[in-house]
C-alpha cells in the first residue's frame, strides 16, 4: 500500500477534495504513525475551508486536528507508546524554547503555528505520521470512538479551569447548541451543576439538548434577557456570536463571569459598557486550545463515557470520508451537531505486516 485515500484542502485554490496520497514515510526516532479510525470536523475546519483562518499554504494540507486511532509504527526512540496502542493526538505543540513556552504557555507560542491537520498533514485520511510528544495512549475501558472528542474536551478541559472556582447552585448560562455546546452542558451536569440553561437560535439543536434529558432549561437568544437578567453567574459563550456576547454581559449578576469559548469571526465587534464591568467587577475570559490538557481531557472522556457522550445522545453524524461533502453540508443546515469521519474500520482494516510503508 503506497497511497491512501485522504480529505486534501487546497489554500491557493480554496478547494477541497478527496485525493489519493502517498501513505506517509515511516516515522523517525521521535515520530509515530496512527492508523486513524475516527477523525472529527470542527468548525475552525468549516472556517479555513471559507477561507477565514489561516492553513498551510506552500502546499495541499490533509485536513483533521481531532482524531483517534492505533500506533502502527513507533519510532525507536518512543517510549511511552508501543504498537498497537490505541491513541488520541494533541495536534497543538509549541516550539518549547520561547518566553510563553518556557513559562507554561505554550499556547500562546508566538513561533510560526505547526498545528496538525492545520499546518501539517491530519487525520482525514487513513494514515498519519505525528510528534511522539502529541501522542496519548487511551486508557482500556474508552473506545476510539469517544476519544474521537478529546481534543474539544482538552480545550473544554482549559476554559474549565480558566473559570473555575465556580460555586455549587450557580447559575450558568451556554450559549450555542453544537457540539461544544452539548459537551459544556454535559460535563456541568456530570460536575454537579443544576442550574443550567441553554440559548440557540436553531430549533432542531435545541432539541438535541433536551433529549439529553440532563434538565437543562433550553431557550431561544431572544427570550434570554427576560428571563434571566441580573440572574446569571457565569456565561460560557460557544457561539461566537458578538451579539449574544453583548448581551451576555449584560445580563451577568456582580461578580459573574463570561467564558468567551466560541471562536469569532476576525471583524467581529461587541459594545459592552466599561461601567457595567467596573460596578459589578465582571470577569471577562478568553480561551484558547488546550495548553497540557490532553491527561484532564482524557480523564474527563473516562469519568463521563458513554453516559454522556454517545454519539447518538449528543447528535454526532458518522460519516465515510467519500461523504465529506454530505458531512459539511449537514453541519452548515445544524442538521447535526458535529460531524465525524469513520476513517478505518473497528479492526483497522489490514495488520501492519501487510501495509508496506515506503
Amino acid at each position: 500500500m503506497t497511497t491512501m485515500e485522504a480529505i486534501v484542502f487546497d489554500a491557493k485554490a480554496k478547494e477541497l477534495c478527496l485525493s489519493e496520497v502517498a501513505v506517509p514515510s515511516p516515522p523517525a526516532k521521535d515520530e509515530v504513525l496512527v492508523e486513524v479510525a475516527y477523525a472529527g470536523v470542527c468548525g475552525t475546519d468549516l472556517h479555513i475551508i471559507a477561507g477565514h483562518m489561516p492553513c498551510k499554504e506552500d502546499a495541499p494540507v490533509v485536513l483533521g486536528h481531532e482524531f483517534s486511532g492505533v500506533a502502527k509504527e513507533v519510532g525507536s526512540g518512543v517510549s511511552h507508546i508501543r504498537r498497537g496502542d490505541r491513541v488520541v493526538v494533541d495536534p497543538n505543540h509549541g516550539c518549547f524554547v520561547c518566553e510563553f513556552c518556557t513559562r507554561g504557555d505554550v499556547h500562546l507560542c508566538q513561533a510560526p503555528a505547526n498545528t496538525v491537520g492545520i499546518m501539517q498533514d491530519g487525520g482525514w485520511a487513513r494514515f498519519c505520521k505525528v510528534p511522539a510528544s502529541v501522542v496519548y495512549r487511551l486508557p482500556d475501558r474508552l473506545s476510539l470512538r469517544v476519544g474521537a472528542l478529546a481534543e474539544p474536551m482538552s480545550c473544554l478541559s482549559h476554559g474549565w479551569d480558566r473559570v473555575l472556582p465556580v460555586a455549587m447552585g450557580s447559575r450558568i448560562l451556554v450559549q450555542g447548541a453544537g457540539v461544544i455546546g452539548a459537551l459544556w452542558v454535559s460535563t456541568l451536569h456530570h460536575l454537579g451543576h443544576r442550574c443550567l440553561v441553554l440559548s440557540d437560535p436553531n430549533q432542531s439543536r435545541r432539541d438535541i439538548i433536551k433529549a439529553l434529558d440532563l434538565g437543562v432549561e433550553v431557550l431561544h437568544p431572544s427570550e434570554i434577557a427576560k428571563a434571566y437578567s441580573g440572574e446569571v453567574d457565569v456565561c460560557i459563550d460557544c457561539s461566537g456570536s458578538a451579539a449574544a456576547m453583548e448581551t451576555a454581559v449584560s445580563i451577568l449578576r456582580p461578580g459573574g463571569k463570561l467564558l468567551v469559548f466560541g471562536v469569532a469571526d476576525p471583524k467581529a465587534r461587541m459594545s459592552i459598557s466599561p461601567f457595567d464591568v467596573y460596578k459589578k467587577e465582571l470577569t471577562i475570559l478568553g480561551v484558547m486550545v488546550n495548553p497540557f490538557s490532553f491527561n484532564k481531557s482524557i480523564g474527563f472522556l473516562e469519568s463521563m463515557n458513554e453516559k454522556y457522550l454517545s454519539f447518538e445522545k449528543l447528535g454526532v453524524g458518522e460519516f465515510q470520508l467519500s461523504q465529506y461533502a454530505e458531512a459539511l453540508q449537514k453541519l452548515r443546515e445544524r442538521a447535526v451537531s458535529k460531524a465525524v469521519f469513520r476513517v478505518s474500520p473497528p479492526s483497522l482494516g489490514a495488520s501492519v505486516a501487510s501495509v508496506k510503508l515506503d
